[in-house]
């Protein structure tokens, strides 16, 4: 196995995020980094495309839309996400980013699509 790429300060693990068969548990450490991910996107941390195979396409349009949303002088730190499966193939997530002063929240929805998960909606306060 290869080790996973680096980009910024993260290591993202290049494979998409699969979890077996159908009703098979996410696995909370890839939610985590795909959290991280997307809080470095949303503080212009990280470029959107290193994220862009994990999202659907109008995910992304909204993600490039989004811009640097999060105004934070220290890297954001996303802690363990509140995970939720609200039906068969779809998972929804919650996680509190730390951001020095001030923390946010990021909720995000994922479907599954064949056997690969990918990010659908996402929202931050």
């Amino acid at each position: 196995m290869e080790p996973p790429e680096v980009v910024g300060s993260l290591a993202l693990d290049t494979r998409h995020l699969v979890w077996g068969p159908p009703g098979a548990a996410p696995d909370e450490r890839a939610l985590r980094l795909l959290g991280q991910a997307l809080a470095e996107v949303l503080t212009g941390r990280r470029p959107p495309e290193t994220v862009a195979d994990r999202l659907t396409d109008q995910a992304y349009r909204e993600l490039l839309r989004a811009g640097r949303m999060l105004d934070t002088r220290r890297p954001p730190f996303a802690a363990v996400p509140r995970v939720t499966e609200p039906a068969d193939g779809v998972v929804e997530m919650c996680v509190l980013l730390h951001c020095g002063e001030r923390s946010h929240v990021l909720a995000v929805r994922l479907e599954r699509r064949g056997v690969q998960w990918l990010v659908t909606d996402f929202e931050t306060a």
